[in-house]
């Protein structure tokens, strides 16, 4: 027989075990959704990732806030728009940290004269996760491409 006590401490655990992934979910979704909108927008990577994130992608690895601008300026001028998808969110939490595996899928919208070019990707990321002052951030990501179509970017 639980007491009371007990009672309420499993069921406080329970939120917060709900909530913490359902945050981290929304962390992912944030992620795809600041690619997409106002190309202009550098300020929202703090608001994503901690300060020493490590960032590995198929054309190249990007270490801290710095070198994460620096990529997302290399997608704007790469592509005219774009449009992401992420799904399947699965979260693992040990404490104040965790681990997720999303898939995505990406549809990229060249800067070229000729309408409908565009590059698809689909495939998942992992990502390290951490609970920080300012809410859980992404500290380590790793995106593996499944597959592809159409011209990519040029690694760097």
């Amino acid at each position: 027989m639980t007491s009371t006590i007990d009672d309420v401490a499993a069921l406080h655990a329970q939120v917060r075990a709900l909530t913490d992934r359902a945050e981290i979910s929304e962390l992912c979704d944030r992620y795809v959704m600041h690619l997409d909108k106002d190309r202009g927008e550098d300020g929202w990577l703090d608001r994503i990732f901690t300060p020493d994130a490590h960032l590995t992608f198929p054309m190249g690895e990007y270490e801290g806030l710095a070198g994460l601008t620096e990529f997302q300026r290399m997608a704007r001028t790469t592509f005219e728009r774009t449009h992401h998808l992420s799904a399947n969110h699965v979260v693992e939490l040990d404490g104040d940290r965790g681990r997720v595996r999303v898939h995505l899928i990406a549809v990229h919208l060249k800067r070229t004269a000729e309408p409908g070019v565009q590059f698809t990707i689909g495939g998942h990321y992992e990502a390290e996760v951490v609970r920080t002052a300012r809410g859980w951030r992404i500290q380590a990501f790793v995106f593996d491409v499944v597959w592809n179509d159409g011209e990519g970017p040029t690694p760097h």
